[in-house]
C-alpha cells in the first residue's frame, strides 16, 4: 500500500485537521490509542501488543495490518486500523476495520465518520466487496452511530474464536491420519 493511493485529505473548513494513512512515528500513539480503546471496551488488561508488534505488522517486509489517522494541530486524535479479509462469494476482497478510536475530548466532531467514509472511498477504488466491523452489543452509542451511516447487524452470524489455550489445543489435535501429538 503507497500512501499515492491513500492521500492525506484535510477537512473542508478545518484545516487544522487531517486525515492521512498511518506512518511509522505514529505507532506510539497507535498503541496509546489501542489501549484508550481497551480501557473504553472494560478490559484494560487485555492488551498484550507492543509498539514493536504494530510496527512489524504495519510498516515489515510483508505489511497485513493498516491504518489511517486523524490529526489536529500535528497531533493524533484518533485512528481506524483494518486489513484485508475475502469473500469466496464474492471473489474479492473486504476491508476489515479492526480499531475505530476517537479520544473522547475529540468526540462528536465527525472525525469518526470522516475515517468511515475514508475507508469507504478506498473500498470503492479498490472494489472491495464488503466493509465489515464488529462492536460490542452494549456499546449503544457506536450501534446508534453505525446505523446513522448504513450499517446493519449480522444478525445470523455469531463471531466464533479460538485464542490462547483453546488454540493450542486445537492445533495439538491429530489429523485424521497423524498419530495423536
Amino acid at each position: 500500500m503507497s500512501a499515492e493511493s491513500s492521500p492525506a485529505v484535510d477537512r473542508p473548513g478545518d484545516s487544522a485537521v487531517r486525515i492521512r494513512l498511518a506512518e511509522p512515528g505514529d505507532v506510539p500513539d497507535l498503541h496509546r490509542l489501542i489501549c484508550a480503546l481497551a480501557e473504553y471496551e472494560k478490559e484494560p488488561d487485555a492488551v498484550v501488543a507492543v509498539p514493536d508488534d504494530l510496527t512489524r505488522v504495519m510498516f515489515g517486509d510483508h505489511p497485513s495490518v493498516f491504518g489511517h489517522v486523524v490529526e489536529e494541530d500535528g497531533r493524533v486524535v484518533g485512528m481506524a486500523l483494518w486489513f484485508l479479509n475475502y469473500s469466496t462469494w464474492t471473489g474479492r476482497n473486504g476491508l476489515y476495520l479492526e480499531d475505530l478510536f476517537i479520544e473522547p475530548e475529540h468526540r462528536g466532531r465527525g472525525f469518526g465518520r470522516d475515517l468511515l467514509i475514508t475507508l469507504a472511498r478506498l473500498a470503492i477504488e479498490r472494489g472491495y466487496s464488503r466493509f465489515e466491523w464488529t462492536v460490542l452489543d452494549w456499546n449503544t452509542p457506536s450501534l446508534d452511530f453505525y446505523r446513522s451511516l448504513g450499517a446493519f447487524a449480522m444478525d445470523e452470524w455469531t463471531v466464533q474464536r479460538v485464542d490462547d489455550h483453546a488454540l493450542a489445543a486445537l492445533a495439538a489435535l491429530p489429523l485424521g491420519s497423524e498419530p495423536p501429538l
